[in-house]
């Protein structure tokens, strides 16, 4: 049963308007109080109701077996999606820079991913982080928007995200038939957010309802404190749910303990066909070069279509549409096997002066099946990348509580693709563990035989869903 809050909506949206505006006050004003979500009927007030579904975990519970974990939602729905094509361009191209960054960062030579298949989803991890970004203040706030290159004012950040969002979930629905015998075709695509937060620790109404309008995130109420391996399956459980059981333990163990207070989760699942299936007659074995100058066999798909191309000093570039073609995934292949050398000088300009030269063009493709597994850590490249004070104790979240009291204490990220003759499936999870302070027909052939660069991407708004390398298509997901 929903109950409603004893102050206005008028009241309430004007919160969140300040709190978009990070304009965080110590003001004791009576909308700002903080409730506690332990006291029922104040936590019922602040944060809007809780669902009848959920309730506290049970008391015959063994300790470590997955939580019921009690939701608290906020009573404000989805905003309707409103930002200028001016401020989804702004926001796509810093998402795209920081993406580019993170790639840069994770594969180099002492880094996590270095010389090993990858698989991101940096929109996993933009959502992610900008949920976090939300209850950010002072330095921890700038350095955040810093590195995660936003550059909207955070009014206008948040909406925009809610935008992107929505067009992003409009990708998902059925294609008719194109063949004789063929069944109807579907792209599917997913992305969910969730809070799991301490039973009794507080946060900002106006913080939960941004949160509910442009982020469409509920909050869900576990034990840490009393059992954290409980609290860390249940939010294991959930990614798996979202991402139809290809990311699971996105929390390694230990990951969660008495002292966290918040975890922010994001799960992204992509299973799409592509808009002409590689024939699997034609698939065959052909040799892929290796970064050391080596070969091996691997299978490759073959098709002659027209796709996007471009080419330029050193790289050849493809565009391959998924059904519908609103999807795209691009696949950028240096001309020596020395990937590093390619990427490095990648950032979001060099990408865009790439995507911008593609042209339609007729192709014999040669790309061997390929799929990857990561799980990755992200709180050291963060920290490299220039976020550093939201990981330690100066860090300012109290756009979330009214008080400077947490900090990030990791940032895990976990992502799965599988690449065939029918089309791509994928799917990526992001989890935030907050503790409390201390043109004319012109024939190309591509063989993809050696390391190549990969994106998928969404042709209208340019937003780079995954990403990845494949340095050797033997190691598959």
């Amino acid at each position: 049963m929903r109950v409603r809050r004893t102050h206005t909506k008028n009241a309430r949206t004007a919160e969140v308007a300040k709190m978009k505006r990070h304009a965080a006050s110590s003001s004791t004003s009576l909308a700002l109080v903080l409730l506690s979500l332990g006291a029922m009927a104040c936590a019922l007030v602040a944060a809007g109701c809780i669902d009848g579904g959920g309730g506290t975990t049970p008391t015959t519970q063994g300790a470590g077996a997955p939580a019921q974990a009690q939701l608290v939602i906020s009573q404000e729905t989805r905003s309707a999606a409103e930002a200028t094509p001016g401020e989804l361009r702004a926001l796509v191209t810093g998402n795209t820079a920081f993406a580019l960054d993170l790639l840069r960062t994770i594969t180099k030579p002492d880094g996590p991913a270095t010389n090993r298949n990858l698989v991101v989803s940096p929109y996993s991890i933009s959502l992610a982080l900008a949920m976090t970004y939300a209850g950010a203040r002072g330095a921890t706030s700038q350095e955040m928007a810093k590195v995660l290159h936003f550059t909207l004012p955070p009014e206008r950040l948040h909406a925009a995200f809610n935008a992107l969002d929505q067009a992003i979930a409009s990708r998902s629905r059925d294609f008719p038939a194109t063949t004789e015998g063929e069944q109807t075709a579907r792209v599917e695509l997913n992305v969910v957010n969730q809070l799991w937060t301490q039973r009794d620790f507080a946060f900002l109404p106006a913080f939960l309802d941004l949160l509910a309008t442009d982020y469409g995130a509920g909050l869900r109420v576990l034990d840490f404190v009393q059992d954290a391996e409980a609290a860390r399956q249940t939010i294991n459980g959930w990614v798996a749910d979202a991402t139809k059981d290809r990311v699971k333990d996105l929390l390694p163990a230990g990951s969660v303990d008495a002292k966290t207070r918040l975890v922010l989760t994001n799960a992204v699942y992509l299973k799409a066909p592509w808009a002409t299936a590689f024939e699997k007659a034609l698939t065959a074995d052909g040799d892929f070069r290796l970064q050391d100058g080596t070969t091996v066999t691997v299978p490759f798909m073959h098709q002659s279509e027209t796709l996007g191309y471009a080419a330029g000093d050193g790289w050849q570039a493809l565009e391959l549409p998924y059904r519908g073609m609103e999807l795209r995934m691009v696949v950028l292949v240096p001309d020596s096997p020395d990937l590093d050398s390619f990427a490095k000088d990648l950032d979001a300009a060099a990408l865009e002066r790439i995507l911008s030269s593609v042209e339609q063009k007729t192709v014999n493709l040669a790309l061997p099946k390929f799929g990857a597994r990561s799980e990755l850590a992200l709180k050291d490249a963060l920290a490299a990348l220039g976020m550093q004070t939201a990981f330690s104790d100066e860090a300012d979240f109290s756009g979330m509580t009214g008080r400077p009291d947490l900090a990030i204490d990791s940032v895990f990220h976990n992502g799965f693709v599988s690449v065939d003759e029918a089309g791509t499936e994928a799917a990526a999870a992001t989890a935030v563990v907050m503790r409390e302070t201390a043109a004319p027909i012109d024939i190309r052939t591509v063989v993809v035989d050696r390391p190549f660069l990969w994106l998928i991407r969404d042709g209208e708004t340019g937003a780079v869903l995954f990403m990845g390398q494949v340095v050797d298509p033997r190691v598959g997901a």
